[in-house]
């Protein structure tokens, strides 16, 4: 597409965040509504406190909102609690692969920093639970690759 098509393009989009702020004042427990601006403002880099009030006033309107949990999880700052934050998603939806692989990355991140081998178990065994549902080859391949190098640390 030639450049001048492309920058014609921009032209139309229109910032949703004041739509989104509106909703929000509008129907302040609306935990769609909360999701929709927290998320938003993730992707803006407004920073973790705005994404985490939202994220838990969006758990308490609705705390079977697993966007709302994923975005509170996210939002956590400290390592160590952000993997506190991802066991208790993961604990609260089991099926939920996308909260176990933020816990079991987050875990081995902890690990690395922290040299702390409770961390790696918890990124192995969770990494084992992943695998052990893996239906294609690229994901078992990968979690095979990074099960083999966590259990290889040595700090």
């Amino acid at each position: 597409m030639p450049e001048q098509q492309i920058s014609s393009a921009g032209d139309d989009l229109v910032d949703p965040l004041p739509a989104l702020e509106r909703a929000v004042a509008e129907r302040p427990a609306d935990a769609k509504a909360l999701v929709a601006l927290a998320n938003h403002y993730w992707l803006i880099g407004a920073g973790p406190e705005p994404v985490g009030d939202l994220a838990s006033r969006a758990i308490a309107s609705d705390p079977e909102n697993r966007a709302a949990w994923h975005l509170w999880a996210l939002a956590e700052s400290n390592p160590r609690e952000r993997v506190a934050r991802w066991q208790q998603v993961s604990t609260r939806f089991p099926k939920d692969q996308l909260a176990k692989a933020n816990l079991a990355d987050n875990a081995a991140a902890l690990a690395g920093a922290e040299h702390d081998y409770q961390a790696v178990d918890l990124a192995i065994d969770t990494y084992e639970e992943l695998l052990a549902v893996a239906d294609r080859s690229e994901q078992r391949d990968a979690l095979e690759k990074a099960i083999r190098t966590l259990k290889g640390w040595k700090f």
